[in-house]
């Protein structure tokens, strides 16, 4: 009934975080959407957003997959549908309500090739040993990346995690007004890799995209 009736009027239930303060749960159109105060989370813009970024790099099914910033899952439901993903991936996500909308409201549950860890971001690079083909990292508080994803050490611990001619979609933030963060990641990763950057997709986003040089034996 709700969805017949949100091609009429939205329908908003509001739910608390504590990492991400109050979230938007809106039918609208037929459809639902997860929203912060300021900013798209899931199955709206951000879902076209990443699925460009995904249109930019080859993906093969089985490749294995590490999602820093699980979200309501809308980037599972477009790896799984639209390019025929289907290895296994792996999904961190820190909010734990963010986990649960997830699974309650979208049916995004771990299962034999989804595997959803609830913990930083950050620390689970640091400790993580396995490897990976694609990696994609949409790490949100509202509107903006925290700080400490575009710092050194966490693409020093990153980049041993991307396998040899691996793949990566960073959304890198929103109306970003100055490049210095941006030019400064790019140099911390050069020697590994080379970012194309994207900017003002879905009008707003600025997206690296690049892959990991295979290093020359010998």
């Amino acid at each position: 009934m709700k969805r017949l009736l949100s091609y009429l009027w939205p329908f908003t239930k509001e739910i608390p975080s504590k990492i991400n303060g109050t979230l938007e749960l809106t039918w609208m159109n037929g459809k639902k959407v997860l929203d912060s105060q300021n900013a798209n989370y899931s199955y709206g813009s951000l879902q076209k957003l990443l699925s460009y970024g995904l249109s930019q790099i080859d993906i093969s099914t089985n490749s294995e997959t590490l999602l820093l910033g699980l979200g309501g899952g809308s980037i599972i439901e477009t790896l799984r549908n639209t390019f025929d993903h289907h290895g296994k991936i792996t999904a961190v996500e820190i909010d734990e309500m963010v986990i649960e909308i997830a699974k309650n409201e979208f049916n995004i549950t771990g299962n034999h090739n989804l595997e959803i860890n609830c913990e930083d971001a950050f620390f689970y690079v640091d400790h993580c040993v396995s490897q990976f083909e694609i990696i994609i990292i949409d790490i949100f508080i509202d509107n903006q990346v925290p700080e400490k994803f575009y710092e050194s050490q966490f693409w020093k611990n990153l980049i041993p995690l991307l396998k040899p001619d691996g793949q990566i979609v960073f959304n890198a933030g929103i109306n970003l007004k100055e490049n210095i963060k941006i030019e400064s990641l790019k140099s911390i990763v050069k020697p590994d890799i080379e970012f194309s950057q994207h900017n003002q997709v879905q009008g707003a986003n600025t997206l690296l995209i690049g892959k990991k040089r295979s290093r020359d034996k010998g």
